[in-house]
């Protein structure tokens, strides 16, 4: 089958340009391999396709069938490549983001649909282990991770850093401050997320290097659940600033004295990195311009 296809693509060129040295062109093989190719169809099936006459050629009523249908078949390859430049040229398609904050992705998106208006976007919010488990298998093209894995498997660059501040109910004592010191935590009962939370252990690290003990009252495995129970009064919690939501009855506190701060990077499989939508992305995300930040 794979012989037929090559003498019946030559047949389509000399039958779309009416001649065999346009053919040859079109194609941009030798004209005498193109004769060749044709002749070896008519041969193969006893069928005249064309009249040859000097230069000038024409179909015969086989050729015009047969014709009929390599217009279809070539013609739809054509399509596939002008779409091909299409996706290369304009940064069009579908990009599957994989994402541990909600907040976070959302900020790249809307970043993206403003620059690439043609792109189509799947989201999903997972845990670090599963998106990445979701990258790994090309599940998704990007992973926004608070993280860095070694593999070398992974193209990985910074995205963004946002400080980790304290959420507390707003008749709380601190609720008419800006900023407290990191070690007033010490006093405080604290609702924090499940271990393996980046936010918890960065918090932690940061605790530990000044001595502060923390008092853990509460522990949840959701943001929102976190902020409906400091609105409830149960206690104080952490959030990466971007990820405050201003639940009615809650405000966020900057902490001071000691930076206290997520990081987020995107990566992508090294081996797709130059994949142009892939690239685009990565390209915005090293770009200290880009983005809105909150």
């Amino acid at each position: 089958m794979y012989q037929y296809h090559k003498w019946i693509r030559s047949f389509h060129a000399v039958a779309k340009t009416r001649s065999f040295t346009a053919a040859a062109a079109y194609l941009q093989i030798g004209q005498p391999t193109i004769s060749e190719q044709v002749k070896a169809l008519e041969d193969r099936f006893a069928v005249e396709l064309l009249y040859r006459s000097g230069r000038h050629v024409e179909l015969t009523d086989a050729g015009r069938r047969l014709y009929d249908i390599t217009e279809g078949i070539f013609g739809q390859e054509d399509e596939a490549v002008q779409l091909l430049q299409s996706l290369h040229s304009q940064k069009t398609g579908l990009l599957r983001i994989g994402a541990v904050s909600p907040p976070v992705v959302m900020n790249l998106t809307y970043d993206l649909m403003r620059k690439h208006p043609g792109i189509e976007f799947a989201i999903s919010i997972n845990s670090e282990k599963e998106t990445l488990a979701r990258l790994y298998d090309f599940t998704i093209d990007i992973a926004i991770l608070a993280f860095i894995d070694p593999d070398k498997r992974l193209h990985v660059i910074p995205y963004r850093t946002y400080p980790i501040v304290a959420v507390v109910r707003d008749d709380h004592a601190w609720a008419n401050k800006a900023s407290m010191p990191l070690k007033q935590i010490q006093h405080e009962a604290i609702i924090m997320r499940e271990s393996g939370s980046k936010t918890r252990e960065l918090l932690e690290n940061a605790c530990n290097k000044q001595g502060i003990k923390l008092k853990y009252v509460m522990e949840l495995n959701s943001r929102e659940a976190i902020m409906h129970a400091i609105a409830e009064g149960l206690g104080i919690g952490f959030v990466a600033e971007i990820e405050y939501t201003a639940i009615p009855g809650t405000k966020a506190i900057r902490l001071r004295e000691a930076a206290v701060t997520i990081d987020y990077y995107m990566c992508a499989l090294a081996v797709r990195k130059n994949r142009p939508l892939i690239k685009s992305v990565l390209d915005t995300g090293t770009d200290p311009k880009s983005g809105r930040k909150k």
